[in-house]
């Protein structure tokens, strides 16, 4: 397994997975992707078909990682996917199985599905690729005697996952960007409560695409990303996205009896890469009729799959909502699906996404590859604040189960994409906890907290508030490394 960037650089270099995992982007600003797909034979989904979740995400991640020795690998995934560690589900009878699915009911002729991947640490989806990462960044850092310092940006759930993947962690650091005062107070709580020596919490004044933008300067002064030994957990780290690709497969064989079958997902999206973890897994051979993208009144994505036009927004017209993790104007993994569209070509999609930056975005509607769109089996649709509250409200009402705002947001659009006879799997991707504000105004009772999490918004907090300043944030950085 070769791994290249989307905007060429390196081109008949060896990259192995191991190589890209301590860092983000490509010395040319791009993306890595495999040079090719791995494919899933019919006899090994069969196979897949009975396997823990951890045994799966070795076989899922052994096709991408073959650098690895396959019992250390295996070691890592059974290390992470344990019921220990996934402990706050909601059903006492599914805590083997990581991630549960939980069947709501019928609705339009199709059964309509959630697939809970939040019973880790903190409660969100982004636990169930940042534990692993946690875990392969120890052991690569201890394999070479190196230390790492993470930079990476938040808009709600990344950074306590991240911090709570790598907190107490052998040689790694993190610095962690989020908008000050933009995200809920318990998301808020759960990472500027952490004391840990090795978390750091900067408030930046501004919005998520400020921080992110702030991450991609620092990754591009390649001296400084050098010298202080710079890597990310972002969801444009490729180890993340490859890790999510295993949740479909899981959530595919509970939804199905035979591989015959086919299925949709509906993935509330904002920086694309948990959506583009589905794409991958379609590409590998996966049975998907449909990847639905949901958005918020942020709809850079959704106006894309309409229209064929990509226009990131600035800073006035991002707005705060209260799905805020879905708060993003720039979608970040969104190139690497680009890349594909466009038949692997680097130098146009080094043209499109430099367009992005000098001209605010790109316009492919006119061309034939847009039409290429449903091929990949994408459709799209948006949500807003009052749709969010109606969800929430209904399914609670209906199939009594409490539900988060990003949740609510792809249950919304997932029934107005739903085939008859065809399985749809909202992806379900927090705790209700998280958002207790809108929960109260939707259900008018308080949301369910569990046990461990009593208290938390009045532990004391510790963070420093900076401005957008990616100077500033170097300088913080090389005080403290």
């Amino acid at each position: 397994m070769n791994y290249i960037s989307t905007r060429g650089a390196g081109i008949g270099e060896r990259h192995t997975f191991s190589d890209i995992l301590l860092g983000g982007l490509a010395k040319d600003g791009g993306l890595y992707l495999p040079n090719e797909y791995p494919r899933v034979s019919p006899d090994e989904l069969a196979r897949w078909r009975t396997l823990s979740y951890a045994d799966l995400a070795f076989e899922v991640l052994s096709k991408f990682s073959d650098d690895i020795p396959a019992d250390e690998l295996r070691s890592l995934t059974r290390k992470t996917y344990t019921a220990q560690v996934y402990s706050n589900v909601r059903h006492e009878e599914s805590a083997a199985q990581i991630t549960p699915l939980k069947t709501l009911g019928v609705e339009n002729g199709t059964t309509l599905s959630l697939l809970e991947l939040s019973n880790g640490p903190t409660l969100a989806f982004k636990d169930m690729a940042m534990q692993l990462l946690g875990n392969l960044f120890e052991y690569t850092l201890a394999k070479h005697g190196e230390t790492l310092n993470i930079l990476g940006a938040t808009s709600g759930d990344t950074g306590s996952a991240a911090e709570y993947a790598m907190r107490g962690k052998t040689g790694v650091r993190v610095f962690m960007l989020s908008p000050h005062k933009k995200m809920s107070a318990f998301q808020t709580a759960q990472m500027f409560s952490l004391q840990d020596p090795n978390i750091f919490n900067l408030a930046v004044e501004g919005n998520f695409d400020n921080c992110q933008d702030i991450v991609k300067a620092v990754s591009n002064d390649h001296a400084f990303k050098a010298a202080h030994k710079i890597g990310t957990v972002n969801s444009i780290n490729w180890a993340r996205v490859v890790a999510q690709v295993v949740y479909y497969f899981k959530g595919y064989f509970a939804a199905t009896e035979s591989d015959d079958e086919r299925v949709s997902f509906t993935v509330p999206s904002g920086n694309f890469g948990n959506v583009c973890a589905g794409h991958i897994a379609r590409m590998m051979g996966l049975p998907i009729e449909q990847l639905v993208v949901a958005t918020n009144e942020n709809d850079v994505l959704d106006e894309f799959f309409r229209t064929g036009v990509y226009r990131v927004r600035g800073a006035s017209e991002t707005y705060h909502t209260t799905s805020p993790s879905m708060d993003i104007s720039k979608a970040s993994n969104f190139e690497r699906f680009v890349f594909d569209l466009l038949g692997r070509d680097p130098a146009r999609v080094l043209q499109l996404f430099r367009d992005v930056e000098e001209k605010g975005g790109f316009d492919l509607a006119a061309s034939g590859d847009f039409a290429r769109v449903k091929e990949f089996g994408f459709v799209s649709g948006r949500s807003s604040h009052a749709d969010r509250v109606d969800a929430i409200r209904d399914v609670f009402e209906r199939y009594d189960t409490m539900i988060d705002t990003h949740t609510a947001d792809g249950l919304k659009v997932a029934r107005e994409n739903l085939q008859p006879g065809v399985p749809m799997i909202v992806l379900e991707t927090a705790q209700p906890i998280k958002f207790g504000e809108t929960i109260r105004e939707a259900l008018l009772r308080e949301p369910e907290r569990p046990a461990a999490f009593i208290g938390l918004e009045k532990l004391p907090q510790k963070f420093d508030i900076v401005p957008a300043d990616a100077q500033v944030v170097k300088g913080y950085i090389a005080a403290r490394v």
